[in-house]
Order: structure tokens, then sequence, then C-alpha cells
């Protein structure tokens, strides 16, 4: 069983021809709303996306944001440790272009009520998801609690921020995209690391999990660098991909599966959560997954992996 512990928001989203500059207005397109919060669509993915056990612990406030993001939770097979917060629940402010980039404002809201006292018992629980849109304080005390009691870590360190020695030494996962890798090691290190490669090796957890956007992804696992080429889809909203990816990887590992299969599982996963609109909405079933992998021809190519793996050791500007 798998317990994310974490954000939930209601996800305000806008479709423009582009992401506003600082400063610049922009007429928008279609308005909807959709349940999300990084939290909340890994646990979805976990369940939906993984086929995976799931729990979660969120913070929810007192208002009509909240029960979106119960139902969609509730529907997707995850059962809810909820607390309730005199705060309102988290809202993220979401801007999708035509070519599927976005850009994310959240206000945390509930999310900031979350504190260690509330983490449930952990029996039956193997694998413990968080990431970092609630306090890092309790982040921390979460990793603590976890590790100490034998069970798996995996940390979502986003959105990027610096992280202490003592988290990381509590974490035996760490999930992150080329901006956060660079955050935790500059803080770690004070230095600029050459390579992606080079990053890798210099932090301080077991495995190394990074996120390469259309690339694909990377991993660093008892001294060896493990790639994973894109899966080629036409992109319609890349929110909540990287949570899709997160979840989808915690829910393999999960389940026995090792890092090269689970990092393929997940691959799939995220690339389907772009060809639809929304975060939670767009998180695939087990089942899609598993098809594209079955007549997925192009991302274990030779070439792909090699170029992949060119870029993972070549100088490094982000």
């Amino acid at each position: 069983m798998i317990l994310v512990a974490g954000s939930a928001n209601l996800d305000f989203v806008v479709r423009a021809s582009h992401i506003p500059s600082p400063g610049e207005t922009v007429l928008g397109q279609a308005f909807q709303t959709f349940p999300g919060g990084k939290g909340a669509n890994q646990a979805v993915a976990c369940a939906r996306a993984g086929g995976a056990p799931t729990h979660m612990l969120l913070a929810l406030g007192d208002d009509a944001f909240a029960q979106p993001i119960a139902t969609s939770l509730l529907q997707s097979g995850v059962v809810l440790h909820t607390v309730a917060s005199a705060e309102p629940t988290g809202c993220a402010f979401i801007c999708v272009s035509d070519d599927g980039d976005n850009a994310i404002t959240v206000a945390p809201g509930a999310n900031a009520s979350l504190q260690p006292q509330h983490l449930p018992a952990l029996d039956g629980v193997s694998h413990v998801l968080l990431q970092l849109e609630t306090p890092l304080d309790t982040v921390d005390a979460y990793a603590r609690i976890a590790h100490g009691a034998g069970v798996q870590v995996v940390l979502n360190a986003a959105p990027a921020q610096a992280l202490g020695a003592q988290l990381l030494s509590h974490v035996d996962v760490l999930v992150v995209n080329e901006g956060e890798l660079l955050e935790v090691v500059r803080a770690h290190t004070g230095a600029q690391p050459s390579s992606i490669a080079a990053a890798l090796r210099a932090v301080p957890v077991p495995t190394v999990v990074v996120t390469l956007g259309t690339r694909g992804c990377c991993a660093w696992v008892q001294d060896t660098l493990l790639v994973q080429p894109a899966f080629e889809v036409a992109v319609v909203d890349s929110t909540g991909a990287g949570d899709t990816f997160c979840g989808a990887l915690t829910a393999a590992l999960a389940q026995g599966q090792d890092m090269a299969q689970a990092l393929r599982w997940a691959s799939a996963a995220g690339a389907l959560a772009c060809t639809q609109l929304g975060a939670q909405s767009s998180i695939p079933t087990a089942q899609a997954v598993a098809q594209l992998l079955a007549q997925d021809a192009q991302a274990g190519r030779a070439d792909a992996v090699a170029a992949l793996r060119a870029y993972c050791h070549n100088t490094w500007q982000v």
C-alpha cells in the first residue's frame, strides 16, 4: 500500500494562445476547473495509472472547492485521511498555451495546515510519497517517521527549493526535474555541476530520478545511470504530467518492478497525461499505459537511448 501525504488544490485553468509576459494581458479562450494539487494528482496516478492500493493524507477547507477534490480522489479508489482546516481549500491558477506549455500560481490555503501529528499509522504501508507544496518541517517529519519505520520514502522535490541534509538522509528515491536537481545540488555542494550525470552523483540519496521533458528521463541507481527516452504523443496540456510520472513510478516500484521497468511505465503514463486537458482528469488508466507500452516501437530505440545518455553526460546549461 502507498500513502501519499501532500497538497490538494482546485485548479482554475484558462487556455490562451500563449502564456502572458509580465505586464501583458492575453485574451483567453476556454475556462474550466479541475481537481489538482501535486499530492492529490500523484495519489490518483498511483491508484489509476499504477493500479496500486493508495491512501492519501490531505487538508481541505470547509468550502465548495473541497468537494470536487474529494470526489475525484474517491472515484479513483484513493482512501482519504482528511484534515479539516480553517483555511480555504488550496487553489491553483493555470494558463495553458496552445502548444501545451503552462504557467502555474498556487495559493496553498489549507495545505499549510498539515502538521507532523496528522500522519496516520503506517501499518501495511510500503511507500510514502511526498512533495513540497506543504510545510517543509512537516515533510521532514513524515520522511523521518516513515524512514524510521522501514517504509520506503519517495520525495518529489517540487516546487524547487533548497533541501537540508537531514531531510535527504531520510529519502530513498528523489524525483526532480532539471531545475529542481540543480537547486538540490547547489544547496548541498555550493557548486554548479558540470553535467546531469555529475549532479546525480553529488546528491546523497540512494536513487535519484530526473525527468527531462520531451527528452525522457534518467536515474542514478547503485552507481549506474539508467536512461529512458520519451514516448512521442500529441501534446494538448502538460499540466500534471510530472505528477503522473511520480505516482506511476511509485506504484510500479511498490508492485515489485525494478527501476528500469518503473521508468518505462512512468514515462508512458506521463506521456499519456499530456494528451488531455487538466491534471487528474488527464491521468490514464493502467490499461491505457500497458497498451502504449505494447504498441510502442520508439522509446526503446538504441539511437534514442544513446542520444539521451550523451545529453546526460554533456556540459549542462539549465
